[in-house]
């Protein structure tokens, strides 16, 4: 999978369960860059739930347009006796190919991403509220627009993106995301063997990379099949360079609740 192309990201987060009746909704990305965050992590590791809250922390609703959130579950841990329901092997070969795109080594849990690039001092007090002003202040390199349409148990979901800048458009790739939060597991084997460990923003679903046109835009439409969970549903785009990995846009937006 890859991050830089010239496009944004829609994230719809809501507190929701698979019984919840939607609405038709629809969003369009900010004028400012807005930060992504990922956190690679696993129900595997007894490393990761201190960044599991974490990010946890850091609600949709505080985020507002400032920064998106997700969880991206791996599944390498899963040797060691407890297979996490939300690890998936694309997303173990996306952190590997962020990690190379930005020169590393090698990829760990629990690992942050900021823009694409290693953000370690996560933990500490501070530091990624300066780091997302500073992203912030930055104007948006793609435009992204996001609308959803509920059916029987799915979402259908129409998508654009534009990239502003010609020399960001040879590159630029988006992908769409489902993310749900409020999601509970009792973990029985493994180095968490007996917690039960709290997700948000956990990414459910991941549809791969969709290049744009010469004239740097694109559109897409899909259909998403709802997870049986209870939990507040978020659909997430995100525009990046396949090449270099830079986060051009993302866009969150709360699936709507029918009235």
């Amino acid at each position: 999978m890859h991050r830089a192309w010239g496009a944004r990201v829609i994230a719809v987060a809501i507190a929701t369960s698979a019984a919840t009746a939607y609405a038709d909704c629809r969003a369009h990305s900010a004028d400012h860059t807005t930060a992504l965050i990922e956190l690679y992590t696993s129900e595997g590791c007894d490393s990761c739930p201190p960044a599991d809250r974490w990010l946890s922390s850091l609600s949709t609703q505080s985020l507002g347009e400032r920064a998106v959130a997700l969880a991206l579950h791996v599944d390498y841990w899963d040797r060691l006796g407890w297979k996490d329901r939300f690890g998936s092997a694309g997303f173990s070969q996306r952190q590997r190919d962020e990690s190379a795109r930005s020169g590393g080594d090698f990829v760990y849990t629990p690992q942050v991403l900021l823009q694409g690039r290693d953000f370690a001092p996560w933990h500490a007090a501070g530091a990624v509220e300066k780091a997302i002003a500073a992203i912030n202040a930055r104007p948006a390199r793609a435009v992204l627009d996001v609308a959803a349409h509920p059916v029987e148990a799915a979402v259908d979901v129409d998508v654009s993106a534009h990239v502003t800048n010609a020399h960001d458009r040879a590159d630029a790739v988006f992908a769409i995301a489902l993310v749900q939060s409020g999601l509970e597991s009792d973990v029985k084997a493994g180095e968490n063997a007996g917690k039960r460990l709290r997700h948000d923003h956990v990414v459910r679903q991941w549809r791969p990379v969709i290049a744009l046109d010469a004239s740097g835009g694109g559109s897409a439409k899909l259909a998403l099949k709802l997870p049986a969970d209870p939990g507040p549903l978020s659909l997430v785009v995100l525009a990046e360079n396949a090449r270099t990995g830079d986060v051009l846009q993302v866009l969150e937006m709360p699936l709507c609740a029918a009235r």
